[in-house]
Formats: structure tokens, sequence, C-alpha cells
């Protein structure tokens, strides 16, 4: 079977790309009181859900900030840890992790391979998450109605009564879902076509939260998923772009993404009590591949963490596994300069990578309505 780790390669939600700098400012409202944060997704906002239940990620996975495996897919931090500390919270804890978590500011229910739809099959028979959008809703409404009754020394460790309807609640997930349909051999045209049924069942979720009182969404799109290794070393034949991405592959993004800011829409007029912020992360992440010497990076499109070929990208030769070279195993390990590299280990970015998207979403400048990171529970009649 394939590492687990391999699936996420699709794993959040774009819509039309812009300049890295060509939206205005954001508008000038009042900071929010979030005074926790509840997160969804898969493995771009997953802090060690698949790591406490079902697959530890190996060193070098961690080494830049935790010095460690920290149960992040990536050599350090992710956006969901940015944004916790900019709100001034401490990093989340995995909701599936048991030992020494704390839900006073939040939980995170992402897992790595997650997927809005129910997957088939799952781990360990096949590639994909259990713990799918669906079950996420159940955990977090198990959450919510078990966390009033702990008692004694644990009941400081549990968010407030009144924290689930001030939190603000943040998603990164879908990209699974397409990437299944890749795994599968269909056709570009057969996977845009699962994408109606894709948003049905992520609006029919965002409902079932907004009901357990959720009120402020903060929504990902996907990024560029033709620009990663994993896709460019699986599928060589693809049509590549100015910059070496595999065209198809992010127009399927793009169809999705605008499937989603489309469900958004509709969203906020079923929820009018409700704030959604649609987050363009695709156009930030794609300008690390138009541009990557202007923002201080090399090789975007080469692993930093790998071995061979021209993306070094070899799925039996995963990052922190090993390699049979000259009759000798060969540690796979990460490149000298991880912090001026985009992409970590074929599927997942660099904290470097991650820290300059962060820095770039949470300003409001690829947000819609485009409010900063810290004005998410305000609502605009122009969106």
């Amino acid at each position: 079977m394939k590492s687990p780790r391999i699936i996420s390669l699709f794993c959040s939600c774009m819509l039309l790309s812009h300049d890295i700098t060509s939206l205005s400012p954001a508008l000038a409202l009042e900071d929010c009181e979030f005074p926790a944060i509840f997160n969804f997704g898969d493995s771009n906002s997953d802090t060690g859900g698949l790591s406490s239940s079902l697959y530890q990620a190996p060193p070098p996975y961690g080494e830049t900030y935790f010095h460690k495996p920290a149960g992040r897919f990536s050599d350090g931090r992710l956006i969901i840890d940015f944004l916790a500390k900019s709100l001034g919270h401490p990093y989340l804890s995995a909701y599936l992790d048991s030992l020494g978590t704390n839900f006073s500011c939040g939980a995170n229910f992402a897992t790595a391979a997650s997927t809005i739809r129910l997957p088939d099959p799952i781990i360990p028979a096949g590639r994909f998450s259990p713990f799918y959008l669906n079950i996420q809703y159940m955990q977090f409404m198990q959450l919510k109605s078990r966390s009033h009754f702990v008692g004694g020394i644990f009941a400081s460790l549990m968010p407030k009564e009144e924290y689930f309807s001030k939190a603000l609640y943040t998603f990164d997930i879908g990209q699974n879902d397409l990437g299944k349909g890749f795994f599968d051999n269909q056709t570009i045209q057969e996977v845009n076509a699962s994408v109606p049924d894709i948003m049905s069942k992520f609006s029919t979720n965002i409902k079932n939260i907004y009901d357990l009182g959720a009120r402020s969404f903060w929504i990902h799109n996907t990024g560029p998923i033709g620009c990663l290794p994993y896709v460019l070393a699986t599928y060589p034949s693809a049509q590549k772009d100015e910059f070496g991405c595999a065209k198809s592959y992010n127009e399927v993004a793009q169809h999705f993404n605008h499937k989603l800011r489309e469900a958004i829409v509709q969203l906020r007029k079923d929820l009018p009590l409700a704030t959604f912020t649609y987050v363009d992360v695709y156009s930030v992440k794609y300008s690390l591949y138009k541009e990557p010497k202007r923002y201080g990076f090399e090789l975007p499109l080469v692993a930093c963490c790998g071995y061979g070929g021209k993306y070094s990208f070899n799925s039996s030769a995963e990052c922190g596994g090993t390699v049979a070279v000259n009759g000798s195993q060969i540690f796979v390990g990460s490149c000298k300069r991880p912090s001026a590299r985009v992409n970590w280990d074929g599927i997942y970015y660099t904290e470097a990578a991650v820290k300059f998207v962060f820095d770039k979403i949470s300003t409001g400048a690829f947000s819609y309505p485009p409010f900063l990171l810290k004005q998410a529970c305000h609502r605009s009649l122009d969106y």
C-alpha cells in the first residue's frame, strides 16, 4: 500500500486568479474577538490527527521548526498554525490526539487524506482517511455536546460554552475528492462532473455546523495541484503551462474553486446570520511558481525532501524513507536550504512557502469580501 501521505496531494479549494499585488487593501473595520478556532480539513491543516490515529510522519518531517516530527506533513508549521498565533492562541490540538491536548481555545478536526465525500477505499485498505468531512462534523458535535459535562482539573481544557458561537470556523478541504478521480483514472471531464455533488456535500456540512452555533466561516480554496512535483512526476505527458505546471490539472482546481465560490454565495443567502470569507489561496501559491526569485525562492517544481528524477520525487523513495543505491540503503532526507524552497516532499509546501501564503491571505487582499483575517466576523452586502 502506498503511504497515506501521498494522497494528500489533493486537499483544499480557487477561482479567478489575479496578480499577487492587484487587489485593494482590506476595508477599515474593527477587529473581531475570536476566543477559539475550530478547523476542518485535510493535510493542509492537519496538526496531528492522522499521526495520532493511523500514521506517524517520520523524520525529517518537522525538522525546521519543531526539530522533530510534530504531526504535520511539512518541515514545520502550517497556515493554521500561523493563523492561530496571529489571533493570540496556541497551536490547535488535534481532536484525535489523546496525549497532552488542550481544547480551551478550539480544536482541529482535520486529518491528512481526508475528503468531503465518503471515500472508498479507506486506510489501511486504500489511500483515504476515514475521517472525511461528515465525520469531522460529528466529532465537533460530540465535543460541543460533551465538553460542558467535563469537570475537575480537565474542565479548564475545554472551550467555554459561549465560545462556540463566537469562534472562527476554518476550512481547507476538497482537493482529495479531485485526487480520488485521478487515482481512479477518470478523465478531466469526469472529475469535473463530480464537483456539483462534492459541493452539495460541502454545503450540507456547513449548514450542519451552523446549526450547532457556528457563525464566522473562513474557507480556503485549493492550490495549483498541477504544479506539485508529485503530479508532474506521475503524469509526465500532461501539457505544461509557461511555468512548467500541468495545465489541465490546474484547470480542474480552478473549476472546483469556481463552484466553491458559487456555493459560498448561495450559503450567504441561505444563512444570512453567518459570515463567509472565501480565501483565494490558489493565486498566492501560483505566484510562487510564476515568480519564485521575486519572493526569495528557487526550484519551485522540485521537492526539497525526495529522491530521483527531474522533480526529485519517487513514490518508491519518499521523504523519510530509504532507497537502494549501488547496493546500499540511502536515507531520503531534505535539501540544504528548505527555507529557499517551495515544495517540501513532492506534495506539501515548506514552512517558508506556507508563511509566505499566510502573510498574503491574512491581509484581506485575497479574500472575498476583502476583510483582514481579524475582521472575518463582519458581513458585507456586496459579496
